[in-house]
């Protein structure tokens, strides 16, 4: 997801979030995931429709896709968030996850949890910093709460390929956020780069930290950690990160505000 940048929202937004369980309902969210991440940050790949703009993959016929929407605007524009979700029972039917062709997930795999790969988390640009993302992180920690879901991963990205200006924020996440060894997934493929570029004492950590996603960083204060190694994605044009969340590691406070807003409707 893009960082947070300040706009005029809105006025008077009415918000709800739902699981999309008709065509029409995930056609919306691709088409706002093509202004995101094809228009907005220069994306592409294989199965992009540029003639109907719409981002896709063949994933997304396998995977839950909660949107958001805001009642206020026009009936055929209301799509406003969304988030893809794939689960363990999907990935064995497509055969795997998204994030495994730049990632080696046999750690978690071999984990026993009961995994979610969160991916496609995007906002149109009106409603990016107020409180468009918490009611979609609403929806997203009742539908794991239900489902008894033991660890979250993903990847999340960092704008561009130019590797020497990420170099202070990929090496603070690599000595300050690593994920346990029984959990840390690995970089791998002809995309793969070592985090660590830095030392840590060599790290402007306020500037680094100015610099991560705004995505990456909630992730970090719900407790989330990364695995080792980014992957440069040129097709999409970011560096990623595959952030991975504990849902038994989120402390009580975080919880509640995690879990603050309207449930799924």
């Amino acid at each position: 997801m893009p960082r947070c940048r300040k706009v005029m929202h809105h006025q008077n937004p009415v918000f709800t979030v739902q699981i999309a369980d008709m065509a029409a309902d995930i056609a919306a969210a691709q088409r706002l995931r093509y202004q995101v991440f094809v228009q907005e940050l220069g994306g592409d790949g294989p199965l992009v429709d540029h003639k109907a703009g719409l981002e896709r993959d063949r994933f997304d016929a396998y995977a839950i896709h909660l949107i958001l929407r805001d009642t206020q605007r026009a009936a055929d524009d209301q799509v406003v968030g969304t988030y893809r979700l794939i689960t363990q029972a999907a990935a064995q039917m497509i055969g795997q996850f998204y994030c495994e062709d730049e990632y080696d997930l046999t750690p978690l795999k071999n984990s026993g949890k009961r995994l979610l790969e969160l991916g496609r988390s995007c906002l149109h640009p009106d409603y990016r910093g107020g409180a468009a993302m918490v009611h979609l992180w609403s929806a997203l920690a009742d539908y794991v709460n239900r489902k008894r879901i033991e660890v979250m991963f993903g990847v999340a990205s960092f704008h561009g390929t130019d590797t020497n200006a990420l170099a202070g924020p990929l090496s603070l996440l690599h000595h300050r956020h690593l994920a346990p060894p029984d959990l840390r997934v690995t970089a791998r493929g002809d995309g793969a780069y070592t985090m660590d570029q830095m030392p840590l004492d060599a790290v402007d950590r306020v500037a680094a930290m100015r610099n991560t996603p705004a995505l990456i960083k909630a992730y970090l204060r719900l407790g989330g950690t990364v695995g080792a190694g980014a992957f440069i994605d040129h097709a999409f044009n970011t560096v990623d990160v595959c952030l991975i969340l504990s849902t038994d590691a989120i402390g009580a406070l975080q919880r509640s505000i995690y879990t603050k807003g309207a449930g799924l409707g």
